[in-house]
């Protein structure tokens, strides 16, 4: 079902008024002009014709960019393809890790810095609990996600996870977490460990910030989140694939769009989840759409394949009926 609005349309819009008003970078500006440009006249077309009947349709050529709300199909079938190999016959969690507002700042002037932090600490901390002989006692695996936006395209940075009921111990035999994989590692935990190994880092990166700033960022609790295990491999594919090619708002969201402002819908997780909807000035919109845009340089869902290949066909071996994948 095709979208009543577009991106496209709010982008080519507002795009004087936008030039007129708005800072951006080289980079973020030619993003939008790709974004506004896409499958039309401008970028060229071609010619695709029937094998049975010959029939011709002329159509226009894609923008191919990563923050594109109608080039990501392509990718998202290729990602999903590519990490099957990645996954092994047994049940996965899916962790949430979530920086506080107290870092939004760090987020948005050294992006770079902040986010491979966030990659390397959690890793370090699934790393501990796995090794822990109270919790597993072997070495497990992970892929993760960055996501920097919220619903509402507002700056939320978070890491989703999604890591394997168990792992293989120092005899190459599969091991399933506590209660037979049905209990991954304690939140809280998780929590306090993840916020000590962070700052420390950070303080080492960014020795100039004072003092205050990184003592602030022990008086909340950081967000760790683990959702309930999925049913299996290709349910994990699945799930993890609505995440990978996700853009800050896709063109069905979008609601309506006049002469000076852009509704769009967006899920309240703050009350249960029910759907509200957004109304914000035409303007607004670009630098919005902007903040949700990758660091360039820094790729937001990389396969951490930290099970290497050698360990991941121990595991196979290692776990009572499995079927290599």
């Amino acid at each position: 079902m095709q979208p009543a609005f577009e991106v496209a349309t709010i982008l080519n819009r507002y795009w004087d008024k936008a030039n007129e008003q708005l800072k951006l970078n080289g980079w973020q500006w030619r993003t939008l002009n790709a974004v506004r440009r896409c499958r039309t006249a401008e970028l060229g077309g071609h010619i695709d014709q029937c094998d049975s009947c010959g029939h011709l349709q002329i159509s226009y050529n894609s923008c191919r960019n990563r923050h594109c709300p109608k080039c990501q199909g392509q990718q998202r079938e290729a990602w999903m393809e590519a990490r099957k190999a990645d996954l092994l016959p047994v049940p996965y969690f899916h962790v949430v890790f979530t920086l506080p507002e107290a870092l939004n700042q760090s987020c948005l002037y050294q992006p770079a810095l902040v986010y491979n932090l966030l990659f390397s600490r959690v890793w370090s901390t699934i790393q501990s609990f796995a090794g822990d002989e109270k919790h597993l006692g072997g070495t497990t695996g992970m892929i993760s996600i960055l996501h920097t936006w919220g619903q509402t395209m507002s700056l939320h940075p978070h890491l989703h996870c999604i890591i394997p009921a168990g792992g293989i111990t120092k005899n190459s035999i599969w091991k399933f977490t506590r209660n037979n994989g049905k209990f991954l590692f304690p939140v809280k935990a998780l929590s306090k460990v993840f916020r000590a190994r962070y700052v420390s880092s950070l303080r080492k990166f960014l020795p100039g910030e004072p003092k205050c700033f990184f003592e602030s960022l022990f008086k909340s609790n950081w967000v760790v989140y683990a959702k309930r295990p999925f049913g299996g491999p290709l349910q994990v594919i699945e799930y993890l694939s609505r995440y990978t090619h996700k853009i800050a708002i896709s063109n069905h969201r979008l609601t309506g769009i006049s002469n000076d402002t852009v509704s769009f819908n967006y899920k309240d997780y703050r009350d249960k989840g029910n759907k509200k909807e957004m109304t914000i000035s035409g303007t607004a919109f670009h630098p919005s759409f902007c903040a949700a845009y990758i660091t360039q340089g820094l790729c937001t869902h990389p396969a951490l394949r930290h099970i290497e290949q050698q360990n991941q066909t121990n595991c196979i071996a290692g776990y009572p009926g499995a079927v290599a994948q």
